[in-house]
């Protein structure tokens, strides 16, 4: 559950970022470099990225509202049926 709490974050950090990115105004070096770091750090959860995004696409809701808990229970139902 921790790995998949800890992607979750990550995506939905990875969205903040890249919104804010899309945003008029001056140059994002920061937002950028952080970006960057997000990016490296879910490769290290494949499997627990994957299963965030498949739930939120099941469940037609942006990864930034989809909790942990919901992933877990979509999986779950996922695999009984």
């Amino acid at each position: 559950m921790q790995t998949l709490n800890e992607a979750l974050g990550l995506l939905k950090r990875q969205a903040e970022l890249e919104n804010a990115m899309r945003q008029p105004g001056g140059i994002r070096i920061t937002e950028e470099q952080e970006l960057h770091v997000v990016r490296r750090h879910l490769e290290n959860f494949p499997e627990a990225m994957r299963a965030v995004l498949q739930a939120a696409h099941a469940l037609r809701r942006p990864v930034t509202e989809v909790s942990a808990d919901e992933v877990e229970s979509w999986a779950t139902a996922r695999r009984s049926a």
